[in-house]
């Protein structure tokens, strides 16, 4: 797989990043305001996730990289939006294993 195909991945989450992150600031009125704090730590983690994913290419194994961020933000950022989206927490069952996955792509450029 060619390794610049990651700034591809890094522009369309850039895109939903930026998007998501607009509704939530200006557009997104939970009922309960916990709701958009999980809002804001999901946006903060998916652009911040999203900004490393362009470095991809360079790294030593861009696609386990690329990969575990990809996963990560989906898992993690995905989680999170849904659970503050329908304000219910129990669509939270895959937020960890983003987590996880973002510790393991951080962890992929010790190899």
């Amino acid at each position: 797989m060619n390794p610049y195909l990651w700034h591809k991945v890094a522009a369309v989450s850039g895109v939903a990043a930026l998007g998501l992150g607009t509704y939530g600031a200006h557009g997104f009125k939970p009922q309960n305001p916990t709701y958009k704090e999980v809002w804001q730590t999901a946006s903060l983690y998916h652009l911040v996730h999203t900004v490393a994913l362009v470095g991809a290419p360079i790294v030593k194994n861009p696609n386990i990289f690329g990969g575990l961020l990809t996963a990560g933000i989906l898992a993690f950022s995905g989680t999170c939006y849904t659970v503050a989206f329908l304000e219910d927490r129990k669509y939270s069952i895959l937020a960890p294993f983003g987590g996880f996955a973002f510790i393991a792509a951080w962890g992929s450029l010790l190899f």
